[in-house]
């Protein structure tokens, strides 16, 4: 390089870097979500493009982690949205002043029970709760068909679970469990009962979802409890051998949802965000592609995949308003008198 090419290149990279420096700096707006990187980031790059000044921060983190940290961050929050948490949790987080009230374009189109009568929060997914297998080691003849059934002495360390207290998932279908206690015998005691017994025949319990996934593939154990979705996701994705039965008795129909933080540092953004990611078409996007049910009515069926359409299931009846005033107590009774204990009895 000579030296007039030299002069060149260096006023080159000055003008460059001016210009780097004169852009004007992107607004943040940060989202607090379970849903994964690959969903997380995909709906990012998507919002930004139509939305040049924006720069979607979003932290991936479990649901009881997000309603934490948000309940920690209240007097000064760092969150503007919250995408994904079963309904119960936002219903604490509503009655604890956590969500800003936000009423979105489609308000009409989704059943009460999957909505906040005060516009606080909104179902975004339903998530039906299965018995999950192994397909390699038993069929939908042989394996549990519905949750008494996984009681059964047979099924003795062949049983393996997400960490309860971790799972937003597990906590809900083992409150559910212990609400209905209530609701037919008046008592909790038959609902803690069937968690003792459930614990004597579960092997272990995982840190996380992956793990759950590759010890019941690799047949360390044959037999689960998770979300319909994520059963056929698995199957799609990493081809492996999972199959599930809907529990005969009735699945505990988890709703998943959105809200806006309160005190949220970019409101309007967060609700142009809301809308972004609701719409029919990241909805049907959604479901395509990850494998998520959509809570609202009126989309066009042929856009949805037949895994959805053709998909018959009947929720257990379940006081979630009682789930989310009690989940946190039974929980913490389920790890100081159950967990472990169900071997000894």
């Amino acid at each position: 390089m000579n030296g007039t090419n030299i002069s060149h290149w260096f006023v080159s990279l000055c003008i460059a870097a001016l210009a780097g420096c004169s852009q004007p700096a992107k607004t943040p707006l940060v989202v607090y979500s379970p849903h994964g990187k690959d969903m997380l980031e995909e709906f990012a790059e998507k919002f930004e493009a139509a939305n040049p000044g924006v720069d979607v921060q979003w932290l991936d983190m479990g649901s009881q982690e997000a309603y934490d940290r948000i309940r920690t961050e209240m007097a000064n929050p760092q969150a503007d949205i919250w995408w994904g948490a079963p309904s119960t949790i936002f219903m604490r987080a509503e009655k604890e002043g956590l969500l800003s009230p936000y009423r979105p374009s489609w308000g009409d189109s989704i059943a009460p029970e999957y909505r906040s009568a005060a516009d606080m929060w909104y179902g975004t997914f339903i998530t039906p709760e299965v018995i999950v297998f192994n397909s390699r080691l038993l069929t939908k003849a042989n394996a549990p068909k519905d949750w008494d059934d996984l009681l059964d002495p047979q099924w003795k360390d062949k049983i393996i679970l997400r960490y309860p207290l971790a799972s937003g998932t597990l906590r809900v279908i083992f409150s559910a469990m212990v609400a209905s206690s209530l609701a037919k015998y008046g008592s909790e005691a038959n609902g803690f009962d069937w968690l003792r017994r459930l614990d004597a025949n579960t092997k272990s319990y995982t840190p996380d979802p992956t793990q759950m996934y590759l010890k019941l593939a690799r047949e360390e154990a044959s037999v689960s409890i998770w979300d319909m979705p994520d059963v056929v996701l698995q199957q799609k994705l990493n081809n492996y051998p999972f199959d599930y039965n809907v529990p005969a008795s009735g699945t505990v129909l988890l709703t998943d949802g959105i809200a806006v933080v309160a005190g949220a540092k970019h409101k309007a953004l967060a609700e142009q965000f809301y809308e972004f990611v609701t719409s029919e078409e990241s909805l049907v996007l959604q479901a395509n592609k990850f494998y998520r049910i959509p809570a609202r009515s009126g989309l066009p069926k042929e856009k949805l995949p037949s895994w959805i359409t053709s998909a018959s299931f009947t929720p257990m009846p379940v006081d979630w308003d009682l789930v989310s005033q009690h989940e946190s107590e039974w929980m913490r009774k389920w790890d100081e008198e159950v967990k472990g204990r169900g071997r000894s009895n």
